[in-house]
């Protein structure tokens, strides 16, 4: 059934505000998962490790959330067989198996082009909701803005001189890997929006989150890997982690309930421009560059040019449910 519209978190101006400040904390990652690497003493070459890192930040994040679902009074267990069945799905799928793609990807491909190939996924969630959403079809205005916005992506991450500009080598293990995951996290946001609308946001966030971070524990631990080092800095990093994580993949979550797929993961644009950003101010890296500004210029049309296709329909209208009017 289509879900109802939420006044607040349809309106779009909340949604561009909200949107954006999930980017925000997503793009913080980057630079705080470096350090988070140099803090706990994590070799560039030990995944296992990586693994036992991010498995204990998706846990503390997902079982946070659920902690806060029950104390606002939220059912947080008598959700159900088949719900339990999907949230579980859910978990294993975006942040399981997306995760184990994405960091053995980067493992064999430079940071550039894995940011530039991980970029895809706001493509394959415009592709996939044209088929799979009746009110969300895609346009020519959707396809330009999403070829300007991604160019915007490209150029933050263009390399120096003739040579970075031409390296298009590609692997499967290295850029390969890059592109499957962003496709398993795209279709598992999609799959998200639907299982949400019969289950509440927090709570699923939650749930799926402890669930994919205990898979990803034990698929570190089983490997060899192990997370010592522990400081004062390096616990607060690791809770500003879990933070970020849980309250970004829930914002986004309910925006994705009460609104289109293509409008709401437009922003993802903006993921790696703030990781830019925010790399030159805790890593010391150069911003002070005409790509950064071209770059922000792109992106910010790209994403103004894709929301502009009609207001937000009721975003449940799917396979299966009543269609309105295209937009």
């Amino acid at each position: 059934m289509p879900s109802p519209r939420h006044p607040f978190l349809a309106d779009r101006k909340v949604v561009f505000l909200l949107a954006l400040f999930c980017c925000l904390l997503w793009g913080s990652s980057f630079p705080a998962i470096k350090n988070g690497y140099a803090l706990f003493g994590i070799a560039p070459s030990d995944i296992a490790s990586k693994l036992v890192f991010a498995g204990w930040r998706f846990a503390i994040a997902g079982l946070s959330l659920v902690a806060y679902a029950a104390l606002s009074g939220k059912p947080v267990r008598g959700l159900g067989a088949r719900a339990w069945g999907q949230i579980a799905f859910l978990g294993l799928a975006q942040t399981t198996l997306q995760y184990v793609f994405f960091y053995i990807g980067l493992a064999h491909t430079t940071g550039v082009k894995g940011s530039i190939m991980n970029a895809t996924g706001t493509f394959f969630s415009v592709l996939m909701a044209h088929f799979l959403y009746r009110n969300d079809r895609l346009t020519y205005g959707k396809a330009v803005g999403c070829a300007v916005g991604f160019a915007g992506v490209m150029v933050v991450n263009l390399g120096h001189g003739l040579g970075g500009l031409l390296d298009l080598d590609f692997t499967l293990l290295g850029e390969g890997f890059v592109v499957i995951a962003a496709f398993v996290l795209a279709a598992a946001s999609i799959y998200g929006k639907r299982i949400s609308q019969g289950i509440d946001p927090i709570v699923m966030t939650g749930w799926q989150l402890a669930i994919g971070g205990a898979a990803l524990l034990a698929a570190g631990y089983a490997m060899g890997g192990g997370l010592t080092g522990f400081t004062l800095a390096s616990s607060a990093l690791l809770a500003y982690l879990a933070l970020l994580s849980s309250l970004a993949i829930s914002i986004w979550s309910l925006l994705l309930k009460y609104n289109r797929v293509s409008l709401v993961t437009a922003f993802n644009f903006m993921v790696p421009v703030f990781g830019a950003l925010l790399s030159a101010v805790f890593l010391g890296e150069s911003v002070l560059e005409w790509r950064n500004g071209l770059a922000l210029v792109l992106v910010c049309f790209g994403i103004w040019r894709v929301t502009q296709a009609g207001p937000a329909a009721p975003s449940g209208a799917g396979i299966g449910a009543k269609a309105p009017a295209r937009t």
